[in-house]
């Protein structure tokens, strides 16, 4: 099989089963980004967290951190003519009913819901707070994938 193949078909699995409220966490954090809506982003991480790609690896200690991290992501994508994305989940692992691990692919989605490439990050989310809501504790950003 070849390596496009094993792609293709890892993103074209049924979606784990979700009794835990993850993918309408997912579906938040997606609107939240694609609206700019800083308030809802800072709701849904809880600080300190940490981010690792292979360019970097930091900690997001506050609200203003956290703002200027989502803020930086949503002018990224709009440079690129991104509108919006869309969850899609790879991989979910209920470590605790209080800690997941969950892998999401995001397409990169114009206005007229045409993809032009996606991102892949495995989140750590555990639910925190008064609210006992989902919050982002780690991200690994795996990269991008351009549609050729």
């Amino acid at each position: 099989m070849s390596r496009e193949t094993e792609i293709e078909a890892l993103f074209h699995q049924p979606p784990p089963d979700d009794d835990l409220g993850v993918m309408d966490f997912l579906e938040a954090l997606a609107l939240a980004i694609s609206e700019g809506n800083r308030g809802a982003l800072t709701q849904m991480w809880e600080a300190p967290c940490f981010v690792l790609s292979h360019e970097s690896a930091h900690t997001l200690e506050g609200d203003t951190q956290i703002e200027e991290f989502c803020a930086a992501a949503r002018d990224r994508y709009n440079t690129r003519g991104v509108t919006h994305t869309k969850p899609q989940v790879v991989r979910m692992d209920e470590i605790s009913d209080r800690i997941v691990c969950v892998r999401v692919r995001w397409p990169w989605l114009d206005s007229d819901e045409i993809e032009m490439g996606a991102d892949v990050s495995t989140y750590t989310l555990c639910r925190t707070g008064e609210d006992d809501d989902w919050r982002v504790r780690i991200a690994i950003v795996h990269g991008s994938e351009a549609l050729s």
